[in-house]
């Protein structure tokens, strides 16, 4: 008898219906064929003994499986559910009339229980796009597939459970979760707070430019100043995710399994940093079957990378291209997917490998030279791409023990949501465009003008302060977003001046 139950490959953060065929006949053999990885070959062991431990058979007759189409490589252990149903629908065990109108997926246990799966929601996302009626799943995943309006959503604990349901013995209930009720009951949720730093107002105000046009950020400073408590405090002030961020960003988290069962919707921006020993491969994804790495899971967050030249001048360089596009394209011989990239990146540094050069107080310990040479471990290329250079100095004594309240993140984000608006505005004909940091060379020229005493300015600090001509565009950027926070139509010398205060790398003179 041949059975057909549906379930889904992901490739990238999209999926695609796959037909689990299974036939039962003479013979006393197991055949699994469809290009399954050896996960999939190992499946038939667990699926045995988690028919067995259901009080089921396994039929000891010839059983061939079929993973259409059948010319896609299949991965891991998510099909034991819709194959060890098939198995049980082919043998007449159970009835097989409602099986085209669900998808389903798990991963068995040897006593029968459900493990949790990768990509449920963009798995659900495709099964209402194919007109399925349903979605049975294991009860750890339920919550992100529920998100999928018009699909019906059953977490299952067990393969009795799902034998149950089919065989309608005991009624089952779809799970049921209310996207914008999920997404605003914790889009204001934060642990973090710019109120818990004393002092360090400058970083403030830079992290707070950079919030408000998308700007990524360097902060280049001595152990202890703060640069790590600051950047961890930097989604607190980023303008909450839409409904739309939310959903693309909980796809990418589902993809990589890092959901819990708690979780239905991601209304946090991520906030992700990495080792400075991560691979090139973790850093942008990868694999034979290509999986998201920190710059994906970082979409429509925050990328901190600390003790930046510490990391591998590789790991830096493959960053150059996503950072620019915005997305990162991983392809393999049988298939090319490409995962969104759309971050924020702070990254931090010590001035020098002893950490004091520029102290105001210790004295640096370096050889003439290592300075120059350990900043070098930065390339130009990928400086180029960050538009905020800000030097952190400790945080005095009366500061730190000060008892006056710092500014709360909550007033900050509102300016910079303001700014943002402003931005949306101006943006308003492009859909491809958000923020200030993505303007391309020939929109800076027609929206950040500046009148002859603004050329002037940045002429002559140019001149005297060494700055690049890879700088010019970034200070108009920034200055376009000063000018945004201040709710200025025009770019003033002000906003200028503020605008070339944060390009200390760029200065010949800074490391001596």
């Amino acid at each position: 008898m041949l059975v057909k139950t549906y379930g889904s490959a992901v490739f990238g953060v999209n999926a695609l219906t796959i037909t689990v065929e299974v036939s039962i006949g003479t013979g006393n053999k197991y055949h699994i064929v469809g290009l399954p990885d050896n996960t999939i070959k190992e499946s038939l062991r667990r699926i045995e003994s988690a028919i067995q431990s259901t009080g089921l058979k396994m039929p000891r007759q010839k059983i061939v499986i079929n993973l259409a189409p059948a010319d896609i490589r299949k991965e891991g252990s998510s099909y034991d559910l819709p194959i060890a149903i098939a198995i049980l629908a082919a043998s007449g065990q159970i009835e097989s009339e409602e099986l085209d109108k669900y998808f389903i997926m798990g991963e068995l246990s040897l006593d029968g229980g459900l493990q949790s799966i990768k990509g449920a929601l963009p798995i659900a996302i495709q099964a209402r796009a194919a007109s399925f009626k349903g979605f049975i799943l294991p009860i750890d995943n339920s919550r992100e597939a529920a998100i999928v309006s018009e699909l019906l959503v059953y977490g299952m604990r067990n393969l009795s459970d799902v034998v149950s349901f089919f065989t309608k013995s005991v009624e089952h209930f779809p799970v049921v979760v209310k996207a914008r009720d999920e997404f605003y009951k914790k889009v204001n949720c934060y642990d973090h707070d710019f109120s818990d730093v004393k002092g360090q107002e400058n970083i403030k105000r830079a992290l707070e430019i950079a919030a408000a046009g998308g700007h990524n950020v360097i902060l280049i400073g001595p152990p202890g100043s703060g640069k790590t408590m600051l950047a961890k405090r930097l989604p607190s002030i980023l303008p909450p995710l839409n409904l739309q961020e939310a959903l693309e960003t909980t796809k990418i988290h589902s993809v990589a399994g890092k959901l819990s069962a708690a979780d239905a919707l991601m209304t946090e921006r991520p906030y992700r940093s990495p080792h400075h020993t991560i691979s090139d491969m973790a850093l942008v994804g990868g694999g034979s079957n290509p999986q998201p790495g920190e710059i994906s899971l970082a979409h429509n967050g925050v990328l901190f990378l600390d003790e930046l030249p510490e990391f591998k001048r590789s790991v830096l360089e493959v960053m150059r291209q996503p950072l620019e596009d915005r997305s990162i394209v991983i392809s393999r011989s049988r298939m090319s997917v490409e995962y969104p990239a759309s971050f924020m990146l702070i990254a931090s540094m010590n001035p020098c490998p002893c950490g004091f050069y520029n102290h105001p107080e210790k004295e640096c310990t370096c050889a003439p030279g290592v300075v120059q040479k350990y900043l070098g471990k930065i390339s130009g290329p990928l400086l180029d791409r960050i538009d905020l250079h800000v030097e952190v100095t400790p945080v005095n004594f009366n500061e730190l023990t000060s008892l006056s309240a710092a500014e709360k993140s909550e007033v900050i984000r509102r300016r910079v949501i303001n700014a943002r608006d402003i931005q949306d505005l101006r943006f308003k004909q492009d859909t491809t465009l958000h923020y200030n940091a993505q303007m391309n060379p020939n929109m800076v020229r027609q929206i950040c003008t500046i009148d002859a005493a603004g050329q002037a300015l940045i002429k002559k600090a140019m001149e005297r302060l060494g700055l690049s001509a890879r700088a010019y565009d970034r200070i108009l950027k920034v200055s376009r977003t000063i000018a945004d926070l201040a709710e200025s139509e025009v770019i003033a010398l002000e906003h200028l001046a503020e605008a070339i205060h944060y390009r200390s790398l760029d200065r010949d003179s800074w490391a001596g």
